[in-house]
């Protein structure tokens, strides 16, 4: 399959362009620790700032190595996701995953380089149980490693 690095990079670039876009609406429309219900009492967009990994994992403002641990850990992934597309065997669905996945990590990259924290916007709760807010790139990184596991026996 010829065009393997073009599904990987092109589904990256649509994920990063997706992911920066609605931070971006989002730094515009609602101040810093603020937000709005959108469905109450299950779903609200807020405007927070996360310093640790997907869904608020080791956040933590009075600390700095974890925004050094995550870029590493995003430029990591990176190489790697470059090194599987080009010994996995051909597979489609491999590809967009590994493409998600590229594009959610490059998407929080540039906010750690940019701001020195993650936006997320994404905010869902029912009664006491509240899951940390999150982004399009969270999204995309959940749903490529998903993916991933369907396609395990390509993986070189």
């Amino acid at each position: 399959m010829r065009n393997r690095y073009l599904i990987v990079y092109g589904i990256g670039l649509f994920s990063v362009i997706a992911d920066q876009f609605t931070k971006w609406l989002t730094v515009q429309n609602i101040p810093l620790w603020s937000g709005f219900p959108v469905i109450p009492g299950f779903f609200n967009l807020v405007h927070v700032l996360n310093r640790g990994a997907a869904f608020g994992f080791l956040n933590n403002t009075e600390t700095n190595w974890q925004i050094w641990l995550f870029s590493g850990a995003a430029v990591a992934a990176c190489i790697a996701v470059h090194l599987m597309t080009r010994s996995a065997k051909p597979n489609k669905l491999l590809f967009t995953a590994l493409g998600l996945i590229l594009g959610g990590a490059v998407g929080n990259l540039i906010d750690r380089i940019r701001i020195g924290a993650v936006i997320d916007f994404l905010d869902f709760y029912y009664k006491n149980y509240h899951w940390p807010a999150f982004n399009v790139a969270d999204i995309c990184i959940c749903v490529g490693a998903g993916l991933i596991l369907l396609t395990v026996k390509d993986i070189a």
